[in-house]
């Protein structure tokens, strides 16, 4: 999309970065959301995020350290760019409490976050038509917002 290009393309030029590649997202679904995830990472409360490494499609590309993202809210619309620190695997039921509060959802408890994903899984699961178990590995993210 051409907002999205012209505002990396901004980002880009206002900073000096020669980086090439990002990726671009919103958090979540529906659009109501998404816009609450994105509003939430735009005031830095939101810093860390889980994916399930078994969701991604084989070609798919995974989280690294050091990427740039484009955070979309729900109408696609960039309101940041993140900058990726840290990219764990870890099993879900050995994610800790600190990534759980780092997410920044609900009230940041464990368990807020817990049922949160294990919902949120458990539909995208069922939709691949796989099952969700309580080891499946995610990938852990920390990030910081470096353009807003």
């Amino acid at each position: 999309m051409k907002k999205i290009e012209n505002y990396w393309k901004h980002f880009k030029d206002s900073n000096g970065i020669s980086a090439t590649h990002y990726s671009a997202y919103a958090f979540g679904w529906p659009a109501k959301m998404q816009d609450e995830l994105a509003a939430l990472v735009v005031k830095e409360i939101k810093t860390a995020t889980t994916s399930a490494l078994a969701l991604y499609e084989p070609d798919e590309e995974k989280p690294f350290v050091g990427e740039y993202n484009i955070i979309l809210d729900g109408k696609e619309n960039p309101v940041c760019i993140t900058q990726t620190k840290i990219v764990e695997a870890i099993p879900f039921n050995l994610i800790s409490q600190e990534h759980a509060y780092h997410e920044g959802e609900g009230d940041r408890s464990y368990q807020f976050w817990r049922k949160a994903h294990e919902d949120f899984f458990g539909q995208e699961f069922e939709k691949a038509k796989k099952s969700f178990k309580e080891d499946t590995l995610c990938l852990c993210e920390v990030f910081q917002v470096v353009y807003k």
